[in-house]
């Protein structure tokens, strides 16, 4: 995403899964893998405005990441 230098870039970004495990040590590891999967999809720059999959180890979609890139005079 390129903005204009003299606006203050805005992200509105919510992440929501629904994962199903044997117990809880291996849903919260699952979890957090997911949400590493998340993180990894906003930081690569790529991702454009809407709705995207998030995946588990085995490319099983257990959730979506919304985002939305606005421009504006916000303050940082």
């Amino acid at each position: 995403m390129q903005f204009d230098e003299e606006l203050t870039p805005h992200l509105k970004c919510d992440v929501e899964l629904e994962i199903i495990a044997p117990n809880v040590a291996t849903l919260n590891k699952w979890a957090a893998d997911a949400l590493r999967r998340a993180a990894n999809l906003v930081e690569s720059g790529k991702l454009e405005d809407g709705f995207h999959p998030v995946t588990n180890n085995s490319g099983k979609k257990v959730g979506e990441i919304y985002v939305d890139y606005t421009e504006g005079e916000f303050e940082a």
